[in-house]
């Protein structure tokens, strides 16, 4: 009897304890409209604030270049719950940083796109403090990544972090962001005046939407865009030429069981084969990959990115020689800070996880939304998985100021997936799982966005 008694006890107060944490770990998700929150008044009027862009005082210039960031040693995976962690220790591809300087006299700004799952939440931090280095600022910086879950991991602390990229490395930090800083100062060693051009061309043959068989969806964006420079040379003689791509396809061809590999996935095929054939130096960001995945042909996981990334470069060697090119001055970059949601990751039902726990568990990184406007072509930098359905409902307004649009993921922070907010509750990995921040958070980024569009 008293051994039962003990047992009861120490029962009882296991399930005390449990009762307490929960009351202190979990609360209903906040569904209160995003316009009736403190946090929207505050991007409102950050937004208002933002100062214009300084007139140009010549046309533009750019250099470009890249640093090979591939650690010497093996790193756990970056790629998602999936790697659980795992190394890589066979390098099928290197790892590179990659960046375009411009500046039109008034405004000097860089495009890094890394080749890496996101851009992590610590080296941006990183470089806030170290950008005046190479003189810039991180409002002058706009980020970008691949999105291969193939590339090197541990840069993200906590449990999250873990599951994100595996067990965390200062050092892989510093790697990294030393490789941007080097590229920026070896971009900057180059530059000279150029002429700017923008094409695109359909590839909505080569994605599906993820969501889709949780019922209807809506069109996705599928076109590949391309930013074109090419530098002013001598009558007759072709200057060297940039070429920007963006595209929406999620870089997941190769399987969850071939984490032994670092590699670029398709966009790094991609980006070797444009330089060979279409332009002297090629950076790739993601686009719209929230809830996008790619539609591959193949028997083996190497014929499917050779054969994705082949097809999307012949689409690409199509349309180079169709830009119409010319030079411009045009140069604006405006950087917003984005106040957001309690997060509300929800566990059980319509219940979610407190601030406090998901903050110990993953971090409190400040976000921003990027706009960057080269010429008649705009940029806008979200940092998430940004739904290729919201990239589509963000047209009308960029065609309303003629501006060629280019929308992608990864520019800094990172919030996890922003999905249209008619799919909050269905049950997806995209809609449940990776949404981290609530409800409404789709028609509060298009309406930020649009109106960064408006401030250009």
């Amino acid at each position: 009897m008293k051994f039962l008694r003990i047992f009861l006890k120490v029962l009882l107060g296991l399930v005390v304890f449990i009762l307490l944490f929960l009351a202190v770990s979990l609360a209903p998700v906040d569904e209160t409209p995003y316009q009736q929150m403190p946090y929207y008044t505050q991007t409102k009027q950050r937004l208002a604030q933002l100062p214009t862009p300084p007139l140009a005082k010549a046309p533009i210039k750019a250099g470009w270049a890249k640093v090979n960031i591939t650690p010497p040693y093996t790193t756990a995976t970056g790629g998602y719950g999936a790697r659980r962690g795992k190394h890589w220790h066979i390098v099928s591809d290197s790892i590179y940083a990659r960046a375009i300087v411009l500046d039109n006299g008034g405004t000097k700004v860089a495009v890094v796109g890394l080749d890496l799952l996101i851009t992590p939440p610590t080296v941006a931090e990183e470089l806030k403090k170290r950008l005046p280095e190479v003189g810039l600022r991180w409002e002058n910086v706009y980020m970008g990544a691949i999105h291969s879950h193939n590339s090197v991991g541990a840069w993200a602390p906590g449990l999250v972090g873990q599951l994100i990229a595996g067990g965390y490395k200062a050092d892989i930090v510093t790697r990294i962001t030393n490789g941007v800083l080097n590229a920026l100062r070896d971009a900057q060693t180059n530059m000279a005046p150029v002429q700017v051009g923008y094409g695109q061309t359909d590839a909505s043959d080569h994605i599906y939407n993820r969501i889709g068989f949780s019922g209807p969806t809506g069109p996705l964006e599928g076109n590949i865009k391309l930013l074109k420079l090419r530098k002013i040379s001598r009558p007759g003689l072709a200057g060297e030429s940039a070429l920007l791509c963006s595209f929406s396809g999620h870089a997941t061809l190769f399987e969850d069981d071939m984490d032994a590999y670092l590699s670029r996935d398709y966009p790094g095929s991609l980006v070797d084969r444009l330089e060979k054939k279409s332009a002297d130096f090629a950076v790739f960001l993601a686009g719209a990959v929230g809830s996008t995945g790619p539609q591959a042909r193949g028997k083996t996981d190497w014929q499917e990115i050779r054969n994705y990334a082949g097809d999307l470069a012949l689409r690409i060697e199509r349309t180079v020689p169709k830009i119409q090119m010319q030079a411009d001055s045009t140069l604006e970059m405006l950087t917003l800070p984005l106040g957001l949601r309690e997060p509300n990751p929800r566990v059980i039902g319509n219940w979610r996880v407190r601030p406090w726990l998901f903050y110990a568990i993953y971090g409190d990184y400040p976000s921003d939304l990027k706009a960057l406007r080269i010429g008649k072509t705009v940029l806008l930098g979200t940092p998430c998985d940004f739904s290729g359905e919201l990239a589509v409902d963000l047209k009308p307004a960029a065609a309303k100021k003629g501006f060629n649009l280019m929308v992608t993921s990864f520019d800094g922070g990172y919030i996890g997936y922003v999905t249209p907010d008619k799919y909050y509750n269905r049950t997806t990995y995209e809609t449940r799982d990776m949404n981290w921040f609530g409800p409404y958070n789709g028609d509060y980024f298009k309406e930020m966005m649009t109106g960064l569009m408006e401030k250009l």
